[in-house]
């Protein structure tokens, strides 16, 4: 199914690309949502009148984000205290919540939805990287200090 995309999509396209996408995708996520329309004629015509302003809100997200980036690298190290056994493993793990929820405390506004941690949950206490994606490429990279407490 060919679809006129209305915003950046990550590892699709950018705002005004048509793409083919499986036409379940296109009914469950990007028509619903507002972020395609059907690539007919009339939908070509009214996406070309509207593209100033759709590429004026993209812009706007953009700086959003930009401000964020430079917000959440202003804070510095991310402190967690968790409880830890006798071997340095930590009981339980650290999160995307744990750690929006210090980054919160310490005035950084960040959903847990945007931080990633493609290896799963911190396990360890130390210093770990941890990447938070904002935008379409849009990314910071914080440090998080586990530290324990028995």
């Amino acid at each position: 199914m060919e679809i006129i995309l209305l915003e950046n999509i990550e590892n699709l396209g950018a705002l005004g690309d048509k793409v083919n996408v499986k036409a379940g995708f296109a009914r469950n996520y990007l028509l619903p949502k507002g972020k395609g329309k059907p690539a007919t004629a009339a939908n070509l015509e009214a996406f070309e009148k509207q593209r100033a302003e759709l590429e004026k809100i993209a812009a706007a997200a953009l700086a959003a984000a930009e401000a964020r980036k430079a917000a959440i690298e202003a804070l510095g190290t991310v402190q967690i205290t968790a409880k830890i056994g006798s071997e340095g493993k930590l009981f339980g793990s650290i999160g995307t919540a744990d750690i929006a929820d210090a980054l919160e405390v310490m005035g950084g506004a960040v959903e847990k939805r945007e931080i990633r941690l493609p290896e799963g949950s911190l396990r360890m206490t130390g210093e770990h990287e941890v990447d938070i994606h904002l935008y379409t490429d849009v990314d910071v990279t914080i440090i998080v200090n586990i530290t324990g407490a028995e």
